[in-house]
């Protein structure tokens, strides 16, 4: 697939995502306001630059880790079948964690990490996600908070990608396949 092969079209406006992350961190702030520091865990890659743009607006002490895993590689859809290929490098017990995923799609990447974390014992485990599909949802599962609901389109930028394309853009754009 070349990148002739499909268009993108604006679908959340990247003002739209900086004023809907400074509602979310707002939430999130007093949800964790007694916390001494919270944990902030991003799965890798796509929520690289949601996290970023998160924690600059938590008004919170955070120290940030990262954890990847893998459901899709190159393809548009989901394996199902889950592969931690990073895992954190710091310990949770005990401490308050906030997990931070791209998009919520079938649910198993969410369900399996949130498992993992919560046979490590933190004190307070809640997650956030950018983008939320509903629709496509195998797993009975749901973000604590979510930034959007979105129909079930493939979609890229703001940190996701297809085939490690299109990170870089600064809003969610949706996917249009053309003939060529």
């Amino acid at each position: 697939m070349s990148e002739s092969d499909y268009v993108i079209d604006e679908m959340i406006p990247s003002a739209d995502i900086a004023a809907r992350i400074k509602e979310l961190s707002g939430e999130i702030a007093s949800e964790f306001s007694g916390t001494s520091k919270l944990f902030v865990v991003g799965l890798l890659r796509g929520s690289f630059i949601f996290i970023a743009d998160l924690v600059r607006e938590l008004d919170l002490p955070v120290e940030i880790d990262f954890l990847e895993a893998s459901s899709y590689g190159d393809s548009m859809e989901s394996s199902r079948e889950v592969r931690i290929l990073k895992d954190l490098r710091g310990q949770i017990e005990g401490r308050d964690v906030l997990l931070v995923e791209d998009i919520v799609d079938t649910g198993h990447t969410l369900n399996h990490v949130l498992n993992l974390l919560q046979s490590r014992s933190p004190a307070k485990l809640r997650t956030i996600a950018l983008l939320d599909k509903p629709d496509r949802r195998e797993v009975d599962i749901c973000a604590d908070w979510i930034g959007f609901k979105i129909p079930d389109e493939f979609v890229v930028g703001y940190g996701i990608d297809f085939a490690q394309r299109n990170r870089n853009l600064p809003h969610i754009g949706k996917v249009r396949f053309v003939k060529t």
